[in-house]
């Protein structure tokens, strides 16, 4: 027993002189020992995982001259393989490179871009209105001249009210998705929706991101305002500086509703504070400089 308890001590001995000597000739590569500084870690500790900090070496060396996510060489593309201390011991995971929580940060804000419309909305086209319909006929017709006008020069967008169902968002649908094909920056959604958007971007940080998204679209389509349940908030930081940030750099904006402006002026001001009709005011007055008011009563498509 003693006999085979000298041969485990004499390979035990031998397979951690070789860890050293493994560990020393890899901290002869300045990257290596400069992950080892920033780790802060003894060699007692990193001789156990030689082979592992070599590989997070090797990839923060490929990210050190990576150009772009798509000519990523580490083994796990937009990734790096590295390590956390956790009391005497090292757990390796994979960690987003900067390119990657840039792309990430992209799709969130583009998620809550995304504006969970119908999928008769996201495919609205031209080509599919009844144009028998003569009570839809001027709205059209604003809808196709501000096409064929575009970038000729700074357009106002429309106010569209009607009644329910009527194809209002439909009809603007059709425009913002030819403007699509022209690669202009748009940006449609329920104004209900953008708020909770908006809400939830407060809280992951992105808030400035999805904000600046919605000011800066070329062309901004807020639907079915009026709709939304009031919040000072939402009129006040949202809507107003929406609209005067889009007055102030003539960006096209397109409203819906099924209030006429007098009744979104109402609807704006129904809060217990007298100061919000002064506030509801100014709001309308930005919609009226943006937009051109047009009425639009049809029956109901819904039906």
């Amino acid at each position: 027993m003693e006999k085979y308890r000298n041969l485990f001590n004499i390979q035990e001995k031998k397979i951690k002189a070789s860890l050293i000597s493994e560990l020393s000739l890899s901290k002869k590569d300045k990257n290596f020992t400069n992950l080892l500084n920033k780790l802060n870690i003894p060699d007692k500790v990193a001789v156990n995982y030689t082979s592992k900090l070599e590989k997070t070496t090797c990839e923060l060396n490929n990210c050190r001259i990576c150009k772009s996510l798509s000519s990523c060489k580490n083994s796990v593309s937009g990734y790096i393989y590295f390590p956390r201390v956790v009391d005497d011991k090292l757990i390796f995971e994979y960690r987003a490179c900067n390119y990657k929580k840039e792309k990430e940060k992209i799709k969130k804000v583009e998620d809550k871009k995304r504006n969970h419309l119908p999928i008769e909305i996201l495919n609205a086209s031209f080509k599919f209105v009844d144009i028998s319909d003569k009570k839809r006929t001027k709205v059209i017709k604003y809808l196709k001249n501000f096409l064929d006008n575009y970038n000729k020069e700074y357009q106002k967008g429309l106010y569209l009210h009607g009644n329910f169902g009527c194809g209002k968002s439909y009809l603007i649908a059709c425009m913002i998705n030819e403007l699509k094909k022209k690669d202009v920056d748009v940006f449609m959604m329920y104004f209900q929706t953008m708020l909770v958007n908006l809400k939830k971007a407060m809280e992951d940080n992105t808030f400035n991101d999805v904000f600046n998204e919605i000011i800066n679209a070329d062309v901004l389509v807020i639907d079915d305002l009026g709709a939304e349940s009031l919040t000072i908030w939402g009129r006040d930081e949202i809507l107003g500086n929406i609209l005067q940030y889009r007055m102030d750099n003539k960006l096209s904006t397109f409203i819906t509703s099924n209030l006429n402006i007098e009744e979104l002026e109402e609807h704006l001001s129904s809060t217990n504070y007298k100061s919000d009709i002064v506030k509801a005011r100014r709001i309308i007055e930005r919609i009226k400089q943006l937009t051109v008011d047009m009425e639009m009563i049809s029956y109901n498509r819904r039906n």
